[in-house]
């Protein structure tokens, strides 16, 4: 599997999953808005467990192309790269998970990287 490099801009460090990473998702609470955002259901949300946590970030490592996204030193969201290599076509996707963290410019800056990256390293 390949391993995406570690990307720095202004706030932002995309990287891969470290230890502590399981606890900063899990002590964030699930948000409505969110939910709604991600087109879940707001009347039925999941209570997060350390298994789901564990799951979350075990599910960014999984992905040749995916990055945690680290603001003032914890995971707040993660980034991806979809490749389809036969016909040279990507999808990607932001996500920050941490409310606290919107309306900062983060997203603008993350799609910055990636794309950075997709157009010039891939």
């Amino acid at each position: 599997m390949n391993q995406v490099p570690p990307m720095k801009g202004k706030n932002v460090l995309l990287r891969q999953p470290i230890e502590k990473d399981v606890m900063d998702y899990f002590n964030v609470e699930v948000n409505l808005e969110l939910v709604r955002m991600y087109g879940g259901d707001t009347q039925k949300l999941n209570v997060k467990t350390m298994e789901s946590a564990t799951k979350f970030v075990e599910s960014i490592k999984a992905n040749p192309y995916e990055w945690c996204v680290e603001f003032e030193g914890r995971l707040v969201g993660q980034a991806r790269l979809t490749v389809d290599g036969f016909d040279n076509r990507a999808r990607y996707a932001v996500g920050l998970f941490d409310p606290t963290v919107w309306g900062h410019g983060l997203g603008t800056e993350i799609t910055q990287l990636v794309l950075h990256f997709a157009f010039e390293e891939l």
